[in-house]
């Protein structure tokens, strides 16, 4: 298995909060990393350098996903070895705005699962033929803890991350024979990212006290407990969901 300095690094939606966070720790570790945005390219271009490459992709449109693939082979000289999904779609966690289970619509889940199943699927698959071009591959989606305790019941969100790991576990069976481990990591709240923005600073407090480690976890924590999956030291480890937040739900 390839060391993280040797890899090539996939981060979905790795212009912003956590994405940014997991391209970063995969840059401080040597990795060259393909930093895949969507409508971010200012903070994608910043970067962007000797070892990472901004490339716009909307992760639901698989033709735009091939072409990403594509792009980075032809900057980097080889494939694609290591895909992080951290694309989320639109979503703020604003648990006074959140739909209610008497009126959450059947096009706020869909919406979810485009994002997380259908981007997944298309970058997982999309990796394939240079996973099996390099002998191995590593595949980690970002999950969460709410479908375990959902603090805040966000339905959308959560079922679909839910169907994601269902996805990382399917994936780990049918694909562990060719040398591909498929894991994920699961965050709760994280202090702070775009999409907590909107959560109140009580809500933050009342998380961190629930905690052993008395703390809301970081997009940087988050991001270099992700390392483990990519690194050598996870050969022998797919199909787990390895929580990190600080203690507050134990998997």
């Amino acid at each position: 298995m390839l060391d993280i300095s040797e890899q090539i690094v996939l981060v979905t939606g790795g212009a912003r909060g956590l994405g940014r966070a997991l391209s970063e720790s995969f840059l401080r570790e040597g990795a060259r990393v393909v930093v895949n945005y969507h409508r971010s390219a200012d903070a994608a271009a910043e970067l962007a350098g000797d070892k990472a490459v901004a490339i716009q992709a909307d992760v639901r449109d698989r033709e735009q996903v091939k072409s990403m693939f594509a792009q980075a082979k032809e900057h980097f000289g080889s494939p694609i070895t290591t895909v992080v999904n951290s694309a989320l779609a639109d979503f703020s966690f604003d648990g006074d705005a959140r739909p209610k289970a008497k009126d959450i619509t059947i096009e706020r889940f869909n919406q979810q699962y485009t994002s997380a199943i259908e981007g997944a699927l298309n970058t997982i698959q999309e990796a394939l033929p240079g996973f099996e071009e390099v002998g191995s591959g590593r595949v980690i989606n970002i999950g969460t803890n709410l479908f375990q305790n959902p603090t805040v019941p966000y339905h959308d969100y959560t079922a679909a991350k839910a169907a994601l790991l269902s996805l990382t576990r399917t994936f780990a069976k049918d694909l562990g024979p060719r040398h591909i481990t498929v894991n994920m990591v699961s965050g709760g709240l994280l202090r702070t990212t775009g999409a907590s923005a909107a959560t109140p600073e009580e809500v933050f407090d009342f998380i961190a006290a629930g905690t052993p480690l008395g703390s809301v976890t970081t997009p940087q924590e988050l991001a270099d407990a992700s390392l483990f999956f990519a690194s050598p030291w996870s050969r022998a480890v797919t199909g787990q969901n390895l929580v990190v937040d600080g203690g507050l739900v134990f998997n």
